[in-house]
């Protein structure tokens, strides 16, 4: 069995961005600059606010917090984004999800100019990933999967993959990635019907559900490859969707809840940035 290690794939990429982008910032005369919006104070988007702070200063890029009263209108946040839009020094903008309940978030992502669209969710970037565009920005968390089963030489030709979760982040992009692969994808829910039997029968399994442990060791055949994206609290802990400690003694690799996909994320955002700044300095060329 072989741990993907997120936390040391995502500080390679780290290094390798961080080289491009020492050569590049001669070209361009300044550095890559990366804005975060942030409404409210919901404790986990703080948390993941700070990392992506820290990941642009390992990077050597610019960051800019934009922090908003939970109260503020849909209207008002909506001109903090034209802002951000028009602002040259910006490469990269993202409104930290979720928000408050009366703004919608659709409108605000779609907001955010697709070209500075470093999250990938914008409806441009999403129609980009699904004929194989490659200007477009892919989701970060999908992307970081992606860039984990390249890493440790995970074939997925042909392979049986299942995709527990059908979110707009994560489990739809993650679907269409994985058929670009050539994996063959079932995607499930929690309102499938014979879930383990379905698991039993997967090659590969990207567990994004948001329901702590809900994959078994019962559930899986001996040589899985198994990606938990789930990040649960319980009594205190994080876990992920996926049991570890005993899913783990019949896959021959996973991603360990913390330290696998997450860690990846953030690395994705980074580089998305970075491809922004590129394709800036190429334009004004």
């Amino acid at each position: 069995m072989t741990i993907i290690d997120g936390k040391a794939l995502s500080e390679k990429t780290f290094e390798e961005i961080k080289e491009t982008h020492d050569e590049l910032q001669k070209k361009a005369g300044r550095k890559a600059g990366l804005a975060v919006i942030i409404v409210g104070e919901n404790p986990a988007s703080k948390i993941y606010v700070r990392n992506k702070i820290r990941a642009c200063e390992k990077v050597g890029f610019n960051s800019e917090t934009i922090r908003l009263d939970e109260s503020i209108s849909e209207e008002n946040l909506l001109l903090e984004i034209e802002k951000l839009n028009n602002d040259d020094n910006i490469d990269g903008i993202l409104v930290q999800l979720p928000l408050p309940k009366h703004i919608n978030e659709l409108e605000v992502i779609n907001a955010i100019s697709a070209e500075k669209d470093v999250d990938g969710f914008h409806t441009t970037n999403i129609g980009k990933m699904m004929i194989g565009d490659e200007t477009g920005f892919l989701p970060c968390t999908p992307a970081g999967v992606i860039q984990m089963f390249e890493e440790y030489n995970i074939d997925l030709e042909g392979k049986d993959v299942l995709v527990i979760g059908q979110s707009n982040i994560v489990g739809k992009p993650m679907t269409l990635l994985l058929i670009k692969k050539r994996a063959t994808v079932q995607v499930c829910n929690s309102k499938t019907k014979n879930l383990s039997e379905k698991l039993q029968k997967s090659d590969v399994v990207v567990a994004a559900a948001g329901s702590p442990k809900l994959v078994k060791a019962s559930d899986v055949k001996e040589g899985v490859v198994v990606i938990d994206v789930g990040i649960n609290r319980v009594d205190g802990k994080l876990c992920g969707d996926v049991d570890f400690d005993e899913v783990s003694k019949k896959a021959s690799f996973i991603t360990p809840v913390p330290g696998g996909v997450g860690p990846m994320t953030i690395a994705m955002l980074i580089k998305n940035t970075l491809k922004s700044y590129k394709q800036k300095i190429n334009k004004s060329k």
